[in-house]
């Protein structure tokens, strides 16, 4: 139940507060004064997106802001599973800033839009116009008959069932499609595994191969180059090495002068060493490298099957190559044992689906049971409502399987006498749909939890004893649902529990809707006002008073 509604800058709405009654609220006002703006802005607070059109002023950020009482209602599962803080007195905000962000909070919490739907769809039910057209729509049907109904343990366990045999089917196609897919691949996998194998990859160091061809391709370079070090170092008359020796000598007869001299000393000697040792590194290579045109022809052939290779599957490297070797064999493995995976797949499709259509088939015989007592209520109550020679018939059809059943439910009607009923979106008016509308929520109000339940000019088309007999339902709703009606009529206007008078002030640099709640001889003069325009005479003011008695 909402305790409190709060708008700042929102549309016509400068800043507007009310506290509505926990019982029956009516709301009116002149045309165009903002009633049904104030939809929009709680529209916010229940997960609807909005943007910078929605502000009044555009410097100036949008808050929508309301206090709900869920002590009555068990919503602390959804709070905890969506990470939000429960308290029976929660506060729902959303900010609209200038750039066109859009925050909500909850309980001083940020929260989701989603997490804010979720929530939203159980505190409040709002009629407009638009659900009105809704009702022409077999899924909003069949939503209105199942809540009728109240079977929500068949509902449930439809729905799981649905969503196993759903995953069931989902494997078994996609196991299915890979079988076919795989087979059609089949010997072309094949053919590029065996090309694949046939090199060895395990074996293969490309880097050390690739070495390996560069310095016997250039042999004759290295072992030219290899010669003249060696000669530099070791033979020729003025050869590194001898000379080295000479000066080392020379060093070692100073040494015992000064530690400086005798460090030179073993550095020099440590570096002669070292030349040997290069000298010797030299020479070992020098022998050990010889132009090899076998050899070099043997490395050139496997570079070339390899870059073929690289260059056919778009790889870089033999590491590559591998990771598709090993995922072409995966690929085949998988497509010669899928036989025995599909069987499985079928037998559990199979079940899955004798389930869901066991318990889909009790949900559909509840649905039949309940819909000739659906369609009777409704004509019962649109009778008393003005449609005297109305008739609805409530058809349950069968329909492909699908997450809402097995079912697809059609509402039929007739206004006139002698004529068939007809599908509701060709033979309903505006009007006619909006008591439809009304039947159906009186009737399903009770089976639900919502806390509160608004209609938006849900009296278009009606007047006189039929309005009265609307207001003394919506009384009866209000016993144990909060109920916010916007309307025109001042038979609901006398009816309500709490009055409130929605205009525009014409008083600043713009005009800006806002709200009073109207009490005793103000509460008279409006409702008038609504039967006798603006200055309505004495027998407008006694009729006034007349329908606050009977309300």
């Amino acid at each position: 139940m909402i305790k409190s509604l709060q708008i700042k800058n929102y549309a016509l709405i400068e800043e507007l507060e009310m506290d509505p009654s926990s019982k029956l609220n009516i709301i009116t006002g002149e045309t165009g004064a903002g009633k049904s703006i104030m939809l929009g802005a709680v529209g916010l607070l229940l997960g609807d997106r909005a943007d910078t059109k929605v502000l009044l002023d555009k410097d100036q950020k949008c808050i929508v802001e309301g206090i709900f009482d869920l002590s009555q209602y068990k919503l602390k599962t959804i709070f905890e599973e969506e990470d939000l803080d429960y308290e029976e007195e929660c506060v729902i905000r959303r900010e609209v800033t200038a750039n066109g962000k859009s925050r909500a909070f909850v309980n001083d919490t940020p929260a989701t839009l989603a997490a804010l739907k979720r929530i939203g769809e159980r505190l409040m039910d709002v009629h407009s116009q638009h659900e009105s057209l809704s009702l022409g729509v077999n899924k909003y049907q069949l939503e209105v008959l199942d809540a009728f109904a109240g079977h929500d343990e068949l509902e449930a366990k439809y729905k799981t069932d649905f969503s196993n045999y759903a995953e069931a089917k989902k494997t078994f196609e996609e196991l299915t499609e890979l079988a076919q897919k795989g087979a059609e691949d089949l010997d072309y996998k094949k053919f590029l595994l065996e090309e694949l194998n046939q090199i060895n990859l395990d074996s293969i160091d490309q880097e050390a191969i690739e070495k390996e061809l560069e310095v016997l391709e250039n042999a004759e370079e290295i072992k030219l180059k290899l010669s003249q070090s060696i000669h530099l170092l070791d033979e020729s008359e003025v050869a590194i090495l001898q000379q080295l020796k000479e000066v080392n000598q020379s060093l070692a007869s100073i040494a015992d002068f000064s530690k400086d001299l005798s460090d030179l000393h073993d550095r020099l000697n440590s570096s002669s060493i070292e030349l040997q040792d290069i000298l010797s590194e030299i020479q070992v290579n020098q022998d050990r490298i010889e132009h090899d045109p076998q050899r070099i022809q043997e490395l050139k052939e496997q570079l070339d099957h390899l870059y073929r290779l690289q260059k056919k599957h778009n790889t870089q490297s033999v590491t590559e190559l591998l990771d598709l070797r090993n995922s072409l064999d995966e690929s085949l493995s998988k497509v010669e044992n899928l036989d025995g995976e599909i069987e499985k797949a079928k037998l559990v499709l199979e079940k899955a689906e004798k389930k869901m259509l066991g318990s889909g088939e009790k949900l559909s015989e509840s649905r039949k049971l309940f819909a000739l007592n659906f369609s009777d209520e409704i004509e019962k109550i649109i009778k008393n409502i003005g449609i005297e020679n109305g008739t609805v018939e409530i058809q349950v059809l069968p329909s492909e399987p699908n997450s809402t059943g097995l079912d697809q439910v059609d509402m039929l009607f007739s206004a006139n006498k002698g004529i068939k009923p007809q599908e509701l979106k060709e033979v309903a008016s505006g009007g006619e749909f909006s008591r439809l509308i009304f039947a159906i929520k009186y009737l399903i109000a009770d089976k639900t939890s919502l806390p509160t339940i608004i209609f938006d000019e849900i009296d278009t088309g009606v007047s006189g004893q039929v309005a009265l007999q609307m207001i003394q339902m919506m009384k009866s709703m209000a016993k144990n649902h909060q109920v916010i009606s916007i309307s025109h009529l001042p038979q609901f206007a006398a009816g309500g529990d709490a009055h409130y008078f929605v205009y525009k002030d014409h008083g600043s640099v713009r005009s800006v809707s806002k709200i009073k709640k109207l009490e005793n001889e103000d509460r008279v003069i409006e409702i008038a006002k609504m039967i006798g325009g603006e200055n309505p005479a004495t027998a407008a003011v006694e009729s006034a008073k007349e329908l606050l008695q009977i309300g």
